[in-house]
Order: structure tokens, then sequence, then C-alpha cells
């Protein structure tokens, strides 16, 4: 079985502020950062010097047998283009790497432009969830996207919960309709207020993936329900939902990498996909690995044997 992570995070070091509060990695604790007026675990604890790298993470690829992963950025994180930059060119078959601009700037689309157009990026990350102060539709984003639909690059977008961005995203998708797009973390899953199965709200985020060219993926599914823990019972009944709504064609794994592992192994990530008994094999299949493979259209993918453990 194929499986790509389509869902990850990278950086060399946390040191950015959000919202004036400061986000950065804790000295003398590199796996804790300083995080919104709190201190938290950042990296599992055996990650000790703040570098969440390319090299650590193909070694937790490599062990889990997941052969490629998509690279998307947060501003909780700060920006990590340089880095990223030197990812991709260092590990072209098993990295899709998304750029970043800052958006409260009003130069930004030519920052996006130098991006794609030097920088060699074939993708931009929105963390659109944290800019609820502008709008999708506005002038300057829609030149954007459509700059890049003609340079045939993808957009990796988180909406608010529910459905407050939906109209803006459909008028976008329904402008640029050849600009490939991934919605992040399953539309945000899980609301205390009601479970995504009973959520209108939810289930129209989800719909937007009946365009062509729109894609879910499931980025942290396990931190959106990590107060129910290993199997994610209703994890698996949230993705069942997604593909009643959508189609399992248009649903991908992810795992929030690294965050999501300092409460478990990397591989626990998608083997409560594996191991459940309401899915298909061939369900399986096109959630954690397929879907992410043709639409990336990542090659050369490299074959990972299962090594046994020393505790087997």
């Amino acid at each position: 079985m194929i499986i790509i992570d389509a869902h990850s995070h990278l950086w060399l070091r946390q040191d950015t502020t959000w919202n004036g509060l400061r986000i950065r990695t804790k000295d003398g604790n590199g796996s804790r950062s300083e995080f919104l007026g709190e201190e938290r675990q950042m990296l599992p604890p055996f990650m000790i010097d703040g570098r969440n790298t390319a090299e650590v993470f193909l070694s937790n690829m490599d062990y889990a047998q997941v052969c490629a992963a998509v690279v998307v950025q947060e501003f909780i994180d700060g920006v990590q283009n340089d880095y990223l930059k030197t990812v991709l060119q260092s590990h072209p078959d098993r990295f899709f790497c998304f750029a970043m601009a800052d958006y409260f700037q009003d130069g930004f689309y030519d920052q996006v432009l130098r991006l794609l157009d030097e920088d060699g990026f074939r993708g931009i990350a929105i963390p659109a969830h944290r800019l609820l102060g502008r709008r999708l539709t506005e002038p300057q984003m829609m030149n954007m996207f459509k700059a890049m639909e003609e340079r045939s690059c993808y957009l990796s977008i988180t909406l608010a919960d529910g459905d407050r961005q939906v109209v803006e995203l459909r008028e976008v998708v329904e402008e640029c309709p050849r600009l490939r797009i991934a919605i992040g973390h399953l539309a945000m899953a899980d609301q205390p207020q009601t479970p995504p199965w009973l959520n209108e709200s939810w289930r129209k985020q989800i719909a937007l993936a009946r365009h062509d060219n729109v894609m879910i993926e499931s980025g942290g599914i396990t931190w959106l329900y990590n107060t129910e823990f290993y199997p994610f019972p209703s994890a698996v009944r949230a993705i069942r939902e997604a593909a009643d709504i959508v189609g399992w064609n248009k649903l991908m794994w992810g795992s929030d990498y690294p965050r999501t592992i300092t409460a478990i192994t990397y591989r626990m990530s998608y083997d409560f996909i594996i191991k459940s008994a309401e899915l298909t094999d061939t369900q399986k299949a096109a959630f954690l690995g397929n879907n992410a493979c043709d639409f990336y259209a990542f090659r050369n993918l490299p074959e990972l044997p299962y090594i046994k453990n020393m505790s087997e």
C-alpha cells in the first residue's frame, strides 16, 4: 500500500509572534516552546534541539513506511520558505513543499510571484482561518489565485470552522476552475457543539470538494479527536461521513507531524485507519496514499519494507 502524508510541518527553529504573543523554541529544552503565553510540548521529547528537520522526519517516514509527505506552513511556526526551498532541492522525490507569504502586507502578491517564479515552489499555503479580517475574494487575493492557476500551481488552505469562509472559497473555485486546492484538517471536523455528521456548516465546507479541482485532507485528525484517543472511532466516522458527501477519491490522509506525535507515534497517526473494520481495503488505499499520489503527481516513490523491531 502506498502511504503519503498530505499534511505535515518542518522548521529549523520557531521564533515568531501571533497577535502580539511570542512563539519560540525554549532555551535549554528544545522540544518545548513558549506558545502564546504558556509553555507547550511542541516536539517529541527526544527532539531536544528544537530543529524539526527533514532528516528526522524522513527517519520517521521510513520507519512508518510513508513514501512521501506534503509540507504545509502555518503562521504559528513562522515563515519557513528558505528552509523548505533547500528541502525540495535535497529530497525532490519525498517532499512536496508549500511556500507561504505574509498576507498581512499589501505586497504579498509580488512575494508570491517570486516564490513561484524564482524559488521554484509549486504551491502556496494560506492559513485562512487566521485571516478572518481579510476576504479571500479581495482583488489582490483573486489576482494571486489566477496567477497560480496560470502556472498550474496548488493551493493548500485551512478554513475557519464551519461555513464562515465557504462562500468566499466557492467563488475562488468557480473563478479558477483549474487551480488545484487542498482543504485542510478535514474541515475542522471535531466541533464541541455538535459532531460533524450532524453539523450542516461542516458538511458545506466538505461539499466544496464536489468541484473537480478540490480535495480534502485530514491533517491533524488525531489532534482533533485527542480526547478520545486511539483508535479514534469518531475520527473514522467523520472520515466516512466526508466520503459519503464527496466520495473516497476526494479524501487524503494527513498527520500534522510533528505536533501530533507528542501524544502518539507517527505510525499510530494512520495505523488506526489500517486496523479499522469499518473501511474496505480499497477505501483505505485511496485515503492513505493513492489519492494524494495522483493529486500531487508523486513519482519515483521508494519501496519501504517493514523492518522488524528489536522488541518483537
